[in-house]
């Protein structure tokens, strides 16, 4: 397998070296994504943590009236999965899409196990990984109730400055929590304002 970008992390967080951690890569299985194919749909089981190579990826749910609600964007070099899915073995309610062709690697819940089990202090890092996700659910969840739309756009592109301008604005729109109109308006008026967003 050639190395990913996830393994070169590794080396240079985790004293190990690289035949071993090659080795214990080799049941994660790289695959190409299409734009628009699904990596996971709601109603089966997460089989994978998904660490993108290249490319977009977006996480999402469909209310009871159809409306798409997005979780969160994964673009290059992003981990995303459904953990409740995962490691408890559940039905998801989430959906996993691309929305740009790209290359992910696939990491089962039993190759994580392995890798934790011999790794010296890998299950920190990994204690790290999810303490860090939890951070980025509260510091989302307090931008829902707290900020106004218009900060809430103004801090996505502040950063992810690299990454919005690959996003459609109806799906921006959603993952802001807001209408599609209402965003364009929000742009419209930092227009007049001489905000400038580049990227």
């Amino acid at each position: 397998m050639k190395e990913s970008n996830l393994i070169k992390y590794l080396k240079s967080h985790l004293e190990i070296d690289d035949a071993t951690l090659e080795k214990l890569f080799e049941d994660c299985q790289t695959i190409e994504v299409k734009k628009n194919e699904y990596l996971l749909r709601n109603n089966e089981v997460c089989k994978y943590i998904y660490f993108v190579e290249n490319g977009l990826l977006k996480q999402f749910y469909i209310d009871r009236k159809g409306k798409e609600h997005i979780l969160y964007f994964a673009p290059e070099n992003w981990l995303i999965t459904d953990r409740e899915s995962l490691f408890f073995n559940q039905k998801s309610i989430y959906n996993i899409q691309a929305l740009e062709a790209s290359k992910v690697l696939c990491i089962s819940k039993e190759a994580l196990k392995n890798i934790s089990d011999n790794i010296p202090n890998f299950h920190h890092f990994n204690d790290l990984l999810l303490h860090k996700h939890i951070e980025s659910l509260e510091q989302r969840i307090m931008q829902l109730i707290s900020l106004s739309a218009e900060e809430r756009y103004m801090d996505f592109v502040k950063k992810y400055r690299k990454v919005y301008l690959r996003i459609p604005q109806n799906m921006l729109a959603s993952f802001l929590g807001i209408a599609p109109e209402s965003l364009s308006r929000i742009r419209k008026d930092l227009a007049q304002k001489d905000c400038k967003i580049t990227s």
